[in-house]
């Protein structure tokens, strides 16, 4: 049994298009790479977890944060 996961940070959604520009900024400042996450960011990496590429990968959580774990 293969058991990945997929543990995205801030991310484009509808609810963070309700967000002003202010908060948008200060969410944006959390990662190294200074914005949120795209959708097709996260899709990106599970598409590639279902995929024979990763056949050799088991147990593991990947974060798709921007770095957000690091600054």
């Amino acid at each position: 049994m293969i058991l990945n996961a997929v543990s995205p940070g801030s991310t484009a959604t509808a609810m963070t298009a309700e967000y002003d520009e202010e908060a948008l900024r200060k969410v944006a400042e959390r990662t190294l790479i200074g914005r949120i996450g795209e959708a097709q960011e996260i899709a990106a990496v599970a598409q590639f977890l279902i995929s024979d590429a990763a056949s050799y990968i088991t147990g593991e959580v990947v974060h798709v944060n921007g770095g957000g774990y690091l600054s």
